[in-house]
């Protein structure tokens, strides 16, 4: 087996077993599934990137503190965690000719701030640590966003489509990465029903694979 063969059969197993403990509230499961993900992604590098690696890092630390998303220091410090990350794929989407475009940055920071209100409001004892990493967050997508990372990519209105490129498939989770956080906004603030939260907190996690799978696969093969 090829090593990106196992790399993504590795990163899509832990990602499905993650999915299914979180849903199933089968608390083993995720504990050992989900530190896996971004591990999994890294073995499939075909380059090695100290930013990159720094990022990966950042991450599968982001995902342990997050194991349990209703604890208030680890969600902070996960958030600080994930910060690092989004800040070292910036750097690399800058290196890579991407810049911020006002079309791009409107509605993420738009949602940023609506994001961040809610949290002042609802949940003031985490919302400086989230509005923060947010901004970083926000700015990854605009990156992501620029058509100028993926050249000969199509755009529709106004978002890059994913061809046979992989460099083209970051915009997409730039925005997989937004819904995935926006989803923890709204899962802490307005679900109380146990099932509900277990259900939402499924979609967390696939959608923050999904969004990891394309941003990695991404930069693994920048030019």
């Amino acid at each position: 087996m090829k090593r990106s063969t196992f790399s993504r059969f590795a990163f899509g197993s832990a990602a499905v077993a993650t999915v299914f403990g979180a849903v199933t509230g089968n608390e083993t499961v995720h504990r050992v599934a989900k530190p896996l993900i971004v591990p999994a992604l890294a073995l499939g590098m075909r380059r090695f990137s100290p930013v990159l690696g720094v990022a990966l890092t950042a991450a599968t630390v982001g995902d342990v503190l997050l194991m349990d998303p209703d604890d208030d220091s680890k969600i902070l410090r996960g958030a600080g965690a994930f910060a690092v990350m989004q800040g070292c794929y910036c750097a690399l989407l800058a290196s890579a000719g991407s810049r911020p475009t006002l079309t791009a940055a409107v509605p993420r920071f738009f949602g940023w701030a609506v994001a961040s209100s809610q949290l002042a409001r609802k949940s003031p004892e985490v919302a400086p640590g989230l509005a923060g990493y947010g901004v970083t967050l926000a700015a990854m997508s605009t990156l992501a966003a620029d058509p100028a990372s993926a050249p000969g990519a199509d755009v529709f209105a106004g978002v890059v489509m994913p061809n046979s490129d992989s460099r083209s498939w970051q915009a997409l989770g730039g925005i997989l990465f937004t819904v995935s956080d926006a989803l923890i906004v709204y899962r802490r603030l307005y679900l109380s029903s146990e099932m509900s939260r277990r259900v939402v907190e499924g979609a967390i996690l696939a959608t923050y694979s999904a969004a990891q799978l394309l941003l990695v696969e991404g930069f693994t093969r920048q030019k």
